[in-house]
């Protein structure tokens, strides 16, 4: 069987970010040559979707959609679906799987906590009692989007000893990030270390870093430490990895949002000596 693995990327207006996705298609597709990976844009760049899926198609048995974008909204949820149905009726011999997106998982976790500790050692690793966090996505009008990120924040939450870690969106919905900035001023925090929540750079990414020097300007008192987008980050690619091989074998074991956790791992070494 001939299978051909679609990335489909969001697309942006800052060409450096539809490079950037490029540059991760092009570096995963090294790790494994003997598999056949297309890209294809959301919008804003070159290679939409219903080319894509029709380049994909071609000389396949099998199309593996996997969407390169880390929150469930209006793309994940409906466009690619259309996209991918409209697919099965122009190349009904061909197969079509749609994978899962990055989603908010222990991965993505112990991604933002390497941006945390990044964010701390520029700040001279200050006490985690009065350094706030601040996770910052792009925000949606899906309200199950915008939980994912409420989600992780809580996980971080758990996993240091910050006792400030808020959620902030550059757009559509709130807290902007200037809002929780003066939230966490308010409350004491002399340190803040904000995490962007993206996976390339683009327009977003440059307001952010005018954002915060304009934060910085606005509390002299405050000092900021600010992590960057995780995209090329080496669990991205594992987790892509995940969701291929799931999709080429549905009966494969899939990780649980609680493999790992205390319970899972209690319940585990309770059965073993029973």
């Amino acid at each position: 069987m001939t299978t051909t693995i679609l990335l489909v990327g969001h697309g942006s207006r800052n060409q450096a970010g539809n490079d950037e996705i490029r540059q991760f298609q092009q570096q995963w597709q090294a790790q494994h040559p003997d598999w056949r990976i297309e890209l294809c844009y959301i919008e804003l760049a070159d290679v939409l979707l219903p080319e894509g899926l029709q380049r994909a198609a071609q000389g396949s048995d099998r199309v593996i959609v996997v969407p390169l974008i880390i929150s469930a909204a209006g793309h994940v949820k409906m466009e690619i679906p259309e996209h991918i149905e409209e697919a099965r009726e122009n190349f009904p011999a061909v197969e079509f799987i749609y994978a899962p997106h990055l989603g908010s998982n222990e991965t993505l976790l112990a991604i933002l906590q390497k941006q945390l500790k990044t964010a701390l050692k520029s700040l001279a690793m200050p006490d985690p009692k009065t350094t706030g966090v601040i996770i910052l996505g792009r925000g949606s009008s899906d309200k199950a989007a915008n939980g994912e990120l409420a989600k992780l924040a809580r996980w971080l939450f758990e996993a240091t000893e910050h006792e400030l870690v808020d959620i902030a969106f550059t757009g559509i919905t709130h807290p902007r990030l200037e809002t929780a900035v003066q939230r966490q001023v308010r409350l004491g925090m002399t340190q803040i270390a904000i995490l962007p929540y993206y996976l390339f750079t683009g327009l977003l990414i440059e307001r952010i870093g005018k954002q915060v020097e304009r934060l910085q300007s606005q509390y002299p008192q405050i000092a900021f430490g600010a992590g960057t987008y995780f995209g090329f980050d080496p669990a991205i690619f594992k987790l892509l990895d995940q969701r291929v091989t799931e999709a080429c074998d549905p009966v494969a074991p899939k990780m649980l949002e609680c493999d790992g956790c205390q319970y899972r791992e209690q319940a585990e070494h309770h059965h073993h000596h029973q």
